[in-house]
């Protein structure tokens, strides 16, 4: 069993959701709805919450100063006007508590613009640590915060340490920005995604730092128009499109760029995986560029035979497409000797895939090589490793 697994969640916590002005609030502090300090503050919260998010008028939920215990808590909307939650304290999870019903320990969801409100959540400006010893965890380990179906929204400053799932995820939300998020988990912590993407469009991550056990960003089917800009990451699996291709019903990827990034000591660069034996599915216009790699392994890797268990039948290729795709101005240090891989499908191989500019030397002995199937990517610039054919 997993006993004492704690995790430690945000600091500097902003999250704006749609444009609105708030002058003149309501005021709902937890302490009038019963909140105390080191008691669970779950109820008052909510009533908090409910009360604001029914307000005709802004209003504003406020923590004041100290420590309070927070068992897993939903922030749900349609709200009636602007609303600011505003947390001076310190909230501390509760141990012995269940995870909500989506699996989170935080989950925002259902907020829109039918009402033009704004949802603004600040934390303190010292570091906030949730701390959840997960005896109640062994069949779902909890998210630490959600987002679901949110449109517009902006958030910003969040601090996530220790996550026992993903940090972040991300579903069905459209046109929401994730900036300055500091996120933090061991490097050999599984599935501890830094943020995870789904069924989302118009979803934009910028100015961060993620450190984790698994994908820095990972980016779900039915994700589109996706933008990673100055996300620093490492350890890892590095930034990811995929796993795509094992489930029924899954949605195409169109549209993701990641930009000016830094790759430190991740066991992948940027990549692109797919299951063999794979439901029909495809992935387009998709660019990686202006990316620096300090000793990653397999810095540009398209892996159309992803199977991390050994459990699949790699017999029967992909049937996942990927198409219009680019990794231009790549450079640093590969750990591995092929700084370069591109393995397409045999069924649906790869089209339009174009590499430009990449300078990638190999730490070890000998140069860095290139390795390719079932593709013939167009190349221009400086090509170190040189382009392969495969």
């Amino acid at each position: 069993m997993m006993e004492n697994m704690v995790k430690f969640i945000v600091a500097n916590f902003v999250l704006i959701l749609l444009v609105s002005t708030s002058r003149g609030q309501s005021i709902f502090d937890v302490t009038k709805e019963g909140a105390k300090i080191g008691a669970d503050i779950n109820q008052a919260l909510t009533r908090s919450w409910n009360k604001a998010c029914a307000s005709t008028i802004p209003s504003k939920v406020f923590i004041p100063k100290g420590i309070f215990l927070l068992s897993p808590v939903t922030f749900e909307g349609p709200c009636k006007a602007a609303i600011e939650v505003a947390v001076q304290g310190t909230l501390k999870a509760l141990t012995d508590s269940k995870v909500t019903k989506d699996g989170s320990w935080i989950t925002f969801q259902r907020i829109n613009t039918s009402h033009c409100q704004v949802v603004e959540l600040l934390m303190a400006k010292e570091p906030l640590l949730g701390v959840l010893v997960a005896k109640n965890f062994c069949k779902q380990l909890p998210i630490n915060i959600r987002f679901d179906f949110i449109t517009h929204g902006f958030v910003q400053n969040i601090r996530s340490l220790n996550s026992k799932q993903f940090h972040i995820n991300v579903l069905g939300c459209n046109n929401l920005t994730f900036q300055r998020f500091y996120i933090i988990a061991p490097a050999d912590s599984h599935n501890t995604d830094g943020i995870h993407i789904g069924r989302s469009s118009g979803i934009n991550i910028i100015d961060s730092f993620i450190k984790t056990g698994d994908d820095c960003v990972s980016i779900g089917d039915g994700s589109k128009n996706i933008s990673i800009t100055n996300v620093r990451c490492g350890p890892g699996h590095g930034i990811s499109i995929g796993s795509l291709g094992k489930f029924e019903k899954e949605e195409p990827v169109f549209g993701v760029t990641v930009k000016n990034c830094t790759l430190t000591n991740t066991d992948n660069g940027v990549r692109i995986k797919t299951w063999p034996a794979s439901t029909v599915n495809s992935a387009s216009m998709i660019h990686f560029e202006d990316i620096n790699m300090i000793n990653v392994s397999n810095p540009i890797l398209i892996d159309q035979v992803y199977c991390p268990w050994n459990q699949c039948n790699t017999k029967v290729p992909s049937r996942v497409k990927l198409s219009n795709i680019s990794f231009k101005k790549i450079r640093g240090t590969s750990a591995t000797p092929i700084a370069m891989k591109l393995a397409c499908s045999s069924g649906t191989p790869c089209e339009g895939v174009e590499v430009a500019d990449i300078q990638l030397k190999y730490i070890g002995k000998g140069p860095a090589k290139s390795e390719c199937s079932n593709i013939r990517p167009k190349s221009s610039g400086v090509m170190d490793p040189p382009a392969c054919r495969g």
